[in-house]
Protein backbone atom coordinates (compact mmCIF):
# COMPACT_ATOMS: atom_id res chain seq x y z
CA UNK A 1 0.00 0.00 0.00
CA UNK A 2 0.94 3.48 -0.37
CA UNK A 3 3.16 5.34 2.45
CA UNK A 4 3.82 1.44 3.97
CA UNK A 5 4.51 -0.65 1.40
CA UNK A 6 2.88 -3.90 3.26
CA UNK A 7 3.91 -7.65 2.38
CA UNK A 8 0.88 -9.48 0.73
CA UNK A 9 -1.18 -11.78 2.23
CA UNK A 10 -1.08 -14.28 -1.60
CA UNK A 11 2.87 -14.13 -1.12
CA UNK A 12 4.29 -11.20 -2.45
CA UNK A 13 7.63 -11.23 -0.77
CA UNK A 14 8.32 -14.94 -1.28
CA UNK A 15 11.76 -15.52 -2.39
CA UNK A 16 12.79 -16.24 -6.13
CA UNK A 17 15.93 -18.31 -5.43
CA UNK A 18 15.97 -21.33 -3.03
CA UNK A 19 19.56 -20.79 -2.30
CA UNK A 20 19.20 -16.64 -1.10
CA UNK A 21 20.59 -16.51 2.32
CA UNK A 22 18.03 -17.09 4.67
CA UNK A 23 18.80 -13.50 6.66
CA UNK A 24 17.62 -11.77 2.97
CA UNK A 25 13.91 -13.14 4.27
CA UNK A 26 13.76 -10.68 6.70
CA UNK A 27 15.33 -7.48 4.59
CA UNK A 28 12.64 -8.38 1.74
CA UNK A 29 10.26 -8.24 4.06
CA UNK A 30 11.49 -5.06 6.02
CA UNK A 31 11.65 -3.37 1.90
CA UNK A 32 7.55 -3.34 1.65
CA UNK A 33 6.93 -3.14 5.03
CA UNK A 34 7.90 0.85 4.72
CA UNK A 35 8.17 3.05 8.04
CA UNK A 36 5.50 5.44 8.41
CA UNK A 37 7.07 8.73 6.56
CA UNK A 38 7.04 10.64 10.20
CA UNK A 39 4.91 12.47 12.66
CA UNK A 40 3.78 14.55 9.60
CA UNK A 41 2.06 12.03 7.55
CA UNK A 42 -1.91 12.02 8.11
CA UNK A 43 -2.71 9.50 10.30
CA UNK A 44 -6.02 7.91 8.23
CA UNK A 45 -2.50 6.44 6.11
CA UNK A 46 -1.47 4.60 8.88
CA UNK A 47 -1.79 0.80 10.72
CA UNK A 48 -3.15 -0.78 7.89
CA UNK A 49 -3.97 -4.09 8.02
CA UNK A 50 -2.51 -5.98 4.87
CA UNK A 51 -5.20 -9.09 6.11
CA UNK A 52 -8.37 -6.59 4.64
CA UNK A 53 -9.93 -5.72 1.16
CA UNK A 54 -7.42 -4.58 -1.40
CA UNK A 55 -10.60 -2.50 -2.26
CA UNK A 56 -10.38 -0.39 0.77
CA UNK A 57 -10.67 2.62 -0.74
CA UNK A 58 -13.51 3.64 1.69
CA UNK A 59 -10.16 3.54 4.69
CA UNK A 60 -9.27 7.03 3.12
CA UNK A 61 -13.29 8.22 2.69
CA UNK A 62 -13.64 7.26 -0.58
CA UNK A 63 -16.31 4.99 -1.60
CA UNK A 64 -16.45 2.41 -4.65
CA UNK A 65 -18.61 4.54 -6.33
CA UNK A 66 -16.41 7.70 -5.09
CA UNK A 67 -13.31 6.33 -7.04
CA UNK A 68 -13.00 7.71 -10.11
CA UNK A 69 -10.68 8.25 -13.28
CA UNK A 70 -8.47 11.01 -13.61
CA UNK A 71 -8.50 12.39 -16.63
CA UNK A 72 -5.97 14.61 -18.97
CA UNK A 73 -8.44 17.99 -18.28
CA UNK A 74 -8.28 17.04 -14.19
CA UNK A 75 -4.82 16.61 -14.51
CA UNK A 76 -4.19 20.17 -16.13
CA UNK A 77 -6.59 21.82 -14.02
CA UNK A 78 -4.00 20.96 -10.86
CA UNK A 79 -5.63 17.46 -9.50
CA UNK A 80 -3.29 15.28 -8.44
CA UNK A 81 -2.94 12.35 -11.45
CA UNK A 82 -3.50 9.36 -8.90
CA UNK A 83 -6.33 11.32 -7.07
CA UNK A 84 -4.04 11.61 -4.06
CA UNK A 85 -5.93 14.60 -2.06
CA UNK A 86 -2.65 16.03 -0.61
CA UNK A 87 -4.83 19.14 0.41
CA UNK A 88 -5.80 17.25 3.47
CA UNK A 89 -2.53 15.66 4.16
CA UNK A 90 -0.29 16.80 6.64
CA UNK A 91 2.76 16.62 4.52
CA UNK A 92 3.05 17.81 0.77
CA UNK A 93 3.80 16.04 -2.70
CA UNK A 94 7.21 17.37 -2.46
CA UNK A 95 7.89 16.40 0.99
CA UNK A 96 6.70 12.84 0.81
CA UNK A 97 8.80 12.45 -2.11
CA UNK A 98 11.59 13.56 -0.52
CA UNK A 99 11.46 10.72 1.91
CA UNK A 100 10.64 8.45 0.12
CA UNK A 101 14.01 9.04 -2.54
CA UNK A 102 15.60 8.88 1.05
CA UNK A 103 14.05 6.06 2.83
CA UNK A 104 13.02 3.80 -0.02
CA UNK A 105 15.45 0.18 0.42
CA UNK A 106 16.14 -1.15 -2.78
CA UNK A 107 16.84 -4.69 -2.80
CA UNK A 108 20.24 -6.38 -3.58
CA UNK A 109 21.53 -9.50 -4.14
CA UNK A 110 25.37 -8.01 -3.78
CA UNK A 111 25.59 -5.79 -1.07
CA UNK A 112 26.28 -1.97 -2.09
CA UNK A 113 26.02 -2.80 -5.55
CA UNK A 114 23.95 0.63 -6.37
CA UNK A 115 26.58 2.53 -4.76
CA UNK A 116 29.66 1.41 -6.64
CA UNK A 117 27.13 1.58 -10.19
CA UNK A 118 26.97 5.75 -10.31
CA UNK A 119 30.50 6.38 -11.74
CA UNK A 120 30.31 5.77 -15.10
CA UNK A 121 26.88 7.21 -15.78
CA UNK A 122 25.50 9.04 -18.23
CA UNK A 123 24.23 12.99 -17.10
CA UNK A 124 21.04 13.18 -18.65
CA UNK A 125 18.67 16.40 -19.41
CA UNK A 126 15.79 16.16 -17.67
CA UNK A 127 12.32 17.99 -18.44
CA UNK A 128 11.25 16.84 -22.04
CA UNK A 129 7.95 15.14 -22.69
CA UNK A 130 7.40 13.14 -25.22
CA UNK A 131 3.87 10.74 -23.91
CA UNK A 132 1.90 13.33 -22.39
CA UNK A 133 -0.70 11.89 -19.49
CA UNK A 134 -4.12 10.64 -20.55
CA UNK A 135 -5.84 8.72 -17.84
CA UNK A 136 -5.64 6.93 -14.86
CA UNK A 137 -7.98 4.09 -14.27
CA UNK A 138 -8.69 3.90 -10.90
CA UNK A 139 -11.17 0.57 -11.94
CA UNK A 140 -8.05 -1.43 -13.41
CA UNK A 141 -6.29 -3.05 -10.24
CA UNK A 142 -2.84 -3.64 -11.52
CA UNK A 143 -1.28 -6.34 -9.05
CA UNK A 144 1.92 -8.39 -8.46
CA UNK A 145 3.04 -11.66 -6.90
CA UNK A 146 6.71 -11.45 -7.16
CA UNK A 147 8.86 -8.45 -5.92
CA UNK A 148 11.83 -8.73 -8.76
CA UNK A 149 9.25 -9.75 -11.48
CA UNK A 150 7.70 -6.75 -13.15
CA UNK A 151 6.73 -7.79 -16.50
CA UNK A 152 2.68 -8.09 -15.84
CA UNK A 153 1.71 -5.06 -18.20
CA UNK A 154 1.48 -5.83 -22.08
CA UNK A 155 -0.59 -3.88 -24.50
CA UNK A 156 -1.38 -4.88 -28.08
CA UNK A 157 -2.72 -1.72 -29.46
CA UNK A 158 -2.77 1.51 -28.60
CA UNK A 159 -6.64 0.82 -26.60
CA UNK A 160 -6.43 -2.82 -25.95
CA UNK A 161 -4.17 -3.29 -22.63
CA UNK A 162 -3.43 -6.93 -20.78
CA UNK A 163 -2.39 -7.11 -16.83
CA UNK A 164 -2.69 -9.73 -13.84
CA UNK A 165 -5.53 -8.05 -11.41
CA UNK A 166 -5.33 -10.39 -8.55
CA UNK A 167 -5.77 -14.10 -9.40
CA UNK A 168 -7.45 -13.18 -13.00
CA UNK A 169 -5.31 -11.95 -16.33
CA UNK A 170 -7.66 -8.61 -17.46
CA UNK A 171 -8.31 -7.17 -20.98
CA UNK A 172 -8.84 -3.09 -20.63
CA UNK A 173 -10.04 -1.41 -23.56
CA UNK A 174 -9.08 2.35 -22.75
CA UNK A 175 -11.38 3.79 -25.54
CA UNK A 176 -14.41 3.12 -23.55
CA UNK A 177 -13.34 2.19 -20.60
CA UNK A 178 -14.19 -1.26 -20.03
CA UNK A 179 -12.35 -4.16 -18.56
CA UNK A 180 -13.14 -8.12 -18.79
CA UNK A 181 -11.42 -11.43 -17.60
CA UNK A 182 -9.32 -13.03 -20.27
CA UNK A 183 -8.22 -15.80 -18.15
CA UNK A 184 -9.10 -16.57 -14.05
CA UNK A 185 -6.16 -18.50 -12.46
CA UNK A 186 -7.55 -19.34 -9.15
CA UNK A 187 -9.52 -22.48 -9.67
CA UNK A 188 -8.77 -25.18 -12.13
CA UNK A 189 -7.14 -24.06 -15.35
CA UNK A 190 -7.19 -27.10 -18.36
CA UNK A 191 -6.47 -26.92 -22.42
CA UNK A 192 -9.48 -27.42 -23.83
CA UNK A 193 -7.48 -29.23 -27.24
CA UNK A 194 -5.19 -32.06 -27.06
CA UNK A 195 -1.46 -31.34 -28.39
CA UNK A 196 1.71 -33.58 -27.95
CA UNK A 197 3.50 -32.80 -24.94
CA UNK A 198 0.01 -30.54 -23.21
CA UNK A 199 -0.70 -31.93 -19.70
CA UNK A 200 -4.02 -32.06 -20.19
CA UNK A 201 -4.68 -32.48 -16.34
CA UNK A 202 -3.73 -28.61 -16.25
CA UNK A 203 -3.13 -26.53 -13.27
CA UNK A 204 -4.67 -25.43 -9.75
CA UNK A 205 -4.47 -21.89 -8.02
CA UNK A 206 -1.65 -21.11 -10.51
CA UNK A 207 0.28 -18.34 -9.27
CA UNK A 208 1.59 -15.97 -12.22
CA UNK A 209 5.09 -14.50 -12.17
CA UNK A 210 5.32 -13.12 -15.37
CA UNK A 211 2.80 -12.54 -18.52
CA UNK A 212 3.33 -11.99 -22.60
CA UNK A 213 0.96 -10.98 -24.77
CA UNK A 214 1.59 -10.57 -28.60
CA UNK A 215 -1.02 -10.54 -31.88
CA UNK A 216 -3.46 -12.81 -30.37
CA UNK A 217 -1.58 -15.32 -28.36
CA UNK A 218 -1.19 -14.95 -24.10
CA UNK A 219 1.21 -16.89 -22.50
CA UNK A 220 1.60 -16.68 -18.60
CA UNK A 221 4.00 -18.57 -16.38
CA UNK A 222 3.59 -19.42 -12.96
CA UNK A 223 6.10 -19.57 -9.74
CA UNK A 224 6.10 -23.52 -9.98
CA UNK A 225 7.12 -23.46 -13.91
CA UNK A 226 3.83 -23.65 -15.33
CA UNK A 227 3.19 -22.31 -19.09
CA UNK A 228 -0.69 -21.49 -20.01
CA UNK A 229 -0.74 -20.46 -23.47
CA UNK A 230 -4.17 -18.79 -24.80
CA UNK A 231 -5.36 -17.74 -28.47
CA UNK A 232 -7.28 -14.67 -27.26
CA UNK A 233 -9.50 -15.19 -30.64
CA UNK A 234 -9.91 -19.15 -29.58
CA UNK A 235 -12.27 -20.20 -26.91
CA UNK A 236 -10.73 -22.13 -23.49
CA UNK A 237 -6.88 -22.41 -23.21
CA UNK A 238 -4.88 -24.00 -25.67
CA UNK A 239 -1.65 -25.42 -24.09
CA UNK A 240 -0.45 -26.10 -20.93
CA UNK A 241 2.94 -27.35 -19.98
CA UNK A 242 5.26 -27.59 -16.72
CA UNK A 243 9.26 -26.71 -18.39
CA UNK A 244 10.46 -28.37 -15.21
CA UNK A 245 9.73 -30.40 -12.23
CA UNK A 246 12.74 -28.95 -10.11
CA UNK A 247 12.01 -27.48 -6.79
CA UNK A 248 12.81 -23.87 -7.48
CA UNK A 249 11.20 -23.89 -11.43
CA UNK A 250 9.60 -20.55 -11.37
CA UNK A 251 8.96 -18.62 -14.79
CA UNK A 252 10.92 -15.53 -14.71
CA UNK A 253 10.31 -14.03 -18.13
CA UNK A 254 8.41 -15.25 -21.69
CA UNK A 255 8.96 -13.39 -24.68
CA UNK A 256 6.87 -13.97 -27.67
CA UNK A 257 8.05 -13.76 -31.68
CA UNK A 258 7.50 -14.66 -34.78
CA UNK A 259 10.31 -16.82 -36.93
CA UNK A 260 11.58 -15.61 -40.13
CA UNK A 261 8.60 -18.39 -41.69
CA UNK A 262 6.05 -17.02 -40.01
CA UNK A 263 6.08 -19.57 -37.14
CA UNK A 264 4.43 -18.01 -33.77
CA UNK A 265 7.42 -19.12 -30.80
CA UNK A 266 7.50 -18.26 -27.24
CA UNK A 267 11.18 -18.04 -25.41
CA UNK A 268 11.00 -19.08 -21.34
CA UNK A 269 13.30 -17.97 -18.87
CA UNK A 270 13.36 -20.36 -15.90
CA UNK A 271 14.71 -19.78 -12.15
CA UNK A 272 16.25 -23.92 -12.94
CA UNK A 273 18.68 -22.43 -15.15
CA UNK A 274 17.07 -23.62 -18.14
CA UNK A 275 16.19 -21.14 -21.16
CA UNK A 276 13.26 -23.05 -23.29
CA UNK A 277 11.48 -22.43 -27.03
CA UNK A 278 8.29 -23.29 -27.52
CA UNK A 279 6.37 -24.01 -30.94
CA UNK A 280 2.68 -22.86 -30.93
CA UNK A 281 2.25 -23.62 -34.34
CA UNK A 282 3.31 -27.75 -33.56
CA UNK A 283 2.78 -27.14 -29.65
CA UNK A 284 5.52 -28.58 -28.81
CA UNK A 285 9.04 -27.02 -27.35
CA UNK A 286 11.78 -27.10 -30.01
CA UNK A 287 15.01 -25.66 -27.81
CA UNK A 288 16.40 -25.99 -24.59
CA UNK A 289 19.50 -24.59 -23.56
CA UNK A 290 20.97 -24.67 -19.83
CA UNK A 291 23.03 -22.14 -18.22
CA UNK A 292 25.26 -22.14 -15.14
CA UNK A 293 22.76 -19.70 -12.99
CA UNK A 294 19.51 -19.01 -12.97
CA UNK A 295 17.79 -16.78 -15.43
CA UNK A 296 15.93 -13.92 -15.29
CA UNK A 297 15.23 -12.57 -18.84
CA UNK A 298 15.81 -13.09 -22.35
CA UNK A 299 15.31 -11.15 -25.49
CA UNK A 300 15.67 -12.16 -28.79
CA UNK A 301 17.37 -9.89 -31.53
CA UNK A 302 15.16 -8.86 -34.29
CA UNK A 303 16.70 -11.00 -36.84
CA UNK A 304 16.60 -13.88 -34.89
CA UNK A 305 20.30 -14.88 -34.06
CA UNK A 306 21.36 -13.73 -31.09
CA UNK A 307 20.10 -13.96 -27.74
CA UNK A 308 20.49 -11.76 -24.37
CA UNK A 309 20.61 -13.62 -21.29
CA UNK A 310 20.99 -12.20 -17.68
CA UNK A 311 20.41 -13.77 -14.63
CA UNK A 312 21.58 -14.26 -11.35
CA UNK A 313 25.30 -13.12 -11.96
CA UNK A 314 26.40 -10.17 -12.95
CA UNK A 315 28.03 -10.77 -16.06
CA UNK A 316 24.95 -11.35 -18.53
CA UNK A 317 25.18 -13.45 -21.77
CA UNK A 318 25.06 -12.55 -25.47
CA UNK A 319 24.55 -16.60 -27.48
CA UNK A 320 23.81 -17.44 -30.31
CA UNK A 321 19.93 -18.46 -30.57
CA UNK A 322 20.32 -21.79 -32.04
CA UNK A 323 23.20 -23.71 -30.50
CA UNK A 324 23.01 -21.58 -26.91
CA UNK A 325 27.12 -21.02 -27.42
CA UNK A 326 28.45 -17.66 -25.75
CA UNK A 327 29.11 -15.19 -28.77
CA UNK A 328 30.08 -13.03 -25.76
CA UNK A 329 29.99 -12.43 -22.34
CA UNK A 330 28.59 -8.50 -20.73
CA UNK A 331 30.51 -7.22 -18.38
CA UNK A 332 30.21 -4.08 -16.20
CA UNK A 333 26.53 -4.71 -13.95
CA UNK A 334 27.67 -5.17 -10.18
CA UNK A 335 24.47 -7.31 -9.03
CA UNK A 336 21.85 -9.47 -10.82
CA UNK A 337 19.91 -8.38 -13.92
CA UNK A 338 16.38 -8.69 -14.13
CA UNK A 339 16.01 -6.87 -18.25
CA UNK A 340 16.99 -6.62 -21.14
CA UNK A 341 15.71 -5.08 -24.31
CA UNK A 342 16.83 -4.91 -28.62
CA UNK A 343 16.67 -2.26 -30.31
CA UNK A 344 14.70 -2.52 -33.51
CA UNK A 345 17.47 -2.35 -35.27
CA UNK A 346 19.58 -4.79 -34.33
CA UNK A 347 22.58 -2.76 -33.00
CA UNK A 348 21.75 -1.92 -29.88
CA UNK A 349 20.45 -3.66 -26.83
CA UNK A 350 20.31 -3.41 -23.01
CA UNK A 351 20.10 -4.61 -19.78
CA UNK A 352 18.75 -3.63 -16.21
CA UNK A 353 20.06 -4.67 -13.32
CA UNK A 354 19.65 -4.58 -9.58
CA UNK A 355 22.67 -1.66 -8.93
CA UNK A 356 20.55 0.64 -10.48
CA UNK A 357 21.66 0.74 -13.33
CA UNK A 358 20.40 0.26 -17.26
CA UNK A 359 23.57 -0.48 -19.80
CA UNK A 360 23.48 0.33 -23.51
CA UNK A 361 25.18 -2.30 -25.27
CA UNK A 362 26.80 -2.04 -29.25
CA UNK A 363 26.34 -5.47 -30.74
CA UNK A 364 29.24 -4.90 -33.04
CA UNK A 365 31.75 -4.35 -29.94
CA UNK A 366 30.00 -5.98 -26.77
CA UNK A 367 33.69 -5.58 -24.86
CA UNK A 368 31.82 -2.86 -22.85
CA UNK A 369 28.62 -0.75 -22.39
CA UNK A 370 28.49 2.14 -24.45
CA UNK A 371 26.38 4.05 -21.89
CA UNK A 372 24.55 3.59 -18.46
CA UNK A 373 22.08 5.26 -16.84
CA UNK A 374 21.25 5.43 -13.85
CA UNK A 375 17.70 5.18 -12.39
CA UNK A 376 16.48 7.01 -8.93
CA UNK A 377 14.75 4.46 -6.29
CA UNK A 378 16.56 0.73 -7.14
CA UNK A 379 16.98 -1.90 -9.20
CA UNK A 380 15.83 -1.20 -13.29
CA UNK A 381 13.14 -4.08 -13.32
CA UNK A 382 11.83 -3.52 -17.04
CA UNK A 383 12.86 -1.87 -20.41
CA UNK A 384 10.71 -1.10 -23.46
CA UNK A 385 12.00 0.42 -26.72
CA UNK A 386 9.14 1.90 -29.42
CA UNK A 387 8.82 -0.26 -32.15
CA UNK A 388 9.90 3.00 -34.14
CA UNK A 389 13.18 2.62 -31.89
CA UNK A 390 12.77 6.51 -31.27
CA UNK A 391 12.05 6.32 -27.33
CA UNK A 392 13.31 3.59 -24.23
CA UNK A 393 11.24 3.30 -21.39
CA UNK A 394 13.10 1.94 -18.20
CA UNK A 395 10.90 0.93 -14.89
CA UNK A 396 12.34 1.22 -11.35
CA UNK A 397 10.72 -1.13 -8.92
CA UNK A 398 8.01 2.17 -7.66
CA UNK A 399 7.75 5.41 -8.41
CA UNK A 400 9.35 6.36 -11.66
CA UNK A 401 9.53 5.10 -15.46
CA UNK A 402 11.98 7.17 -17.26
CA UNK A 403 11.59 8.05 -21.00
CA UNK A 404 14.96 8.29 -22.88
CA UNK A 405 15.11 10.03 -26.68
CA UNK A 406 17.15 7.37 -28.59
CA UNK A 407 18.14 9.75 -31.06
CA UNK A 408 19.89 12.11 -28.62
CA UNK A 409 22.08 9.54 -27.38
CA UNK A 410 20.12 8.89 -24.52
CA UNK A 411 21.13 11.97 -23.09
CA UNK A 412 17.19 13.74 -23.19
CA UNK A 413 14.53 12.31 -20.67
CA UNK A 414 11.10 12.81 -19.50
CA UNK A 415 11.09 11.10 -16.16
CA UNK A 416 7.39 10.06 -15.11
CA UNK A 417 6.38 10.21 -11.39
CA UNK A 418 4.17 9.08 -9.53
CA UNK A 419 3.76 6.69 -5.68
CA UNK A 420 3.55 3.06 -6.22
CA UNK A 421 5.10 -0.28 -7.14
CA UNK A 422 5.01 -0.75 -10.99
CA UNK A 423 3.60 -4.00 -12.26
CA UNK A 424 4.91 -3.25 -15.75
CA UNK A 425 5.21 -0.89 -19.00
CA UNK A 426 4.18 -1.26 -21.82
CA UNK A 427 4.27 0.81 -25.64
CA UNK A 428 1.55 -0.03 -27.71
CA UNK A 429 2.86 -2.04 -30.90
CA UNK A 430 1.98 1.68 -33.17
CA UNK A 431 4.09 3.52 -30.15
CA UNK A 432 1.48 5.94 -29.88
CA UNK A 433 0.27 4.97 -26.16
CA UNK A 434 2.82 4.07 -23.26
CA UNK A 435 0.57 2.17 -20.15
CA UNK A 436 2.17 1.74 -16.42
CA UNK A 437 0.79 -1.01 -14.09
CA UNK A 438 0.80 0.60 -10.62
CA UNK A 439 0.32 -1.65 -7.55
CA UNK A 440 -1.10 -0.12 -4.34
CA UNK A 441 -3.44 -1.27 -2.03
CA UNK A 442 -5.57 1.80 -1.95
CA UNK A 443 -4.46 3.68 -5.27
CA UNK A 444 -3.73 0.65 -7.69
CA UNK A 445 -4.33 1.31 -11.00
CA UNK A 446 -3.55 1.64 -14.69
CA UNK A 447 -1.99 4.82 -15.89
CA UNK A 448 -1.96 5.58 -19.47
CA UNK A 449 0.57 8.41 -21.80
CA UNK A 450 -0.23 9.43 -25.58
CA UNK A 451 2.88 10.33 -27.21
CA UNK A 452 3.14 13.82 -27.80
CA UNK A 453 2.57 14.97 -31.63
CA UNK A 454 3.37 17.99 -33.54
CA UNK A 455 0.18 18.12 -35.41
CA UNK A 456 -2.07 15.78 -33.53
CA UNK A 457 -4.93 16.80 -35.87
CA UNK A 458 -3.64 15.82 -39.45
CA UNK A 459 -2.29 12.52 -37.12
CA UNK A 460 -5.66 11.64 -36.39
CA UNK A 461 -6.82 11.26 -39.69
CA UNK A 462 -3.98 9.00 -40.85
Amino acid sequence: MLFQFCRDRSGFVRKKMAHYQAEDADYVADEYDMEDVDEDMDDKFRDRDVGSSDSDVDEFEFSTSKVADTTAAQARGGKDIQGIPWERLSITREKYRQTRLEQYKNYENIPHSGEGSGKDCKITEKGSTYYEFRRNARSVKSTILHFQLRNLVWATSKHDVYLMSQSSIIHWLSLTCAKSEVLNVSGHVAPSVKHPGSLLEGFTETQVSTLAVKDKLLVAGGFQGELICKHLDRPGVSYCSKTTYDDNAITNAVEIYATPSGAVHFTSSNNDCGVRDFDMEKFQLSTHFRFSWPVNHTCLSPNGKLLVIVGDNPDGLVVDSQTGKTVMPLCGHLDFSFASAWHPDGVTFTTGNQDKTCRIWDARNMSKSVAVLKGNLGAIRSLRYTSDGSYLAMAEPADFVHVYDVKSGYEKEQEIDFFGEISGISFSPDTESLFIGVWDRTYGSLLEYGRCRNYRYLDSLL
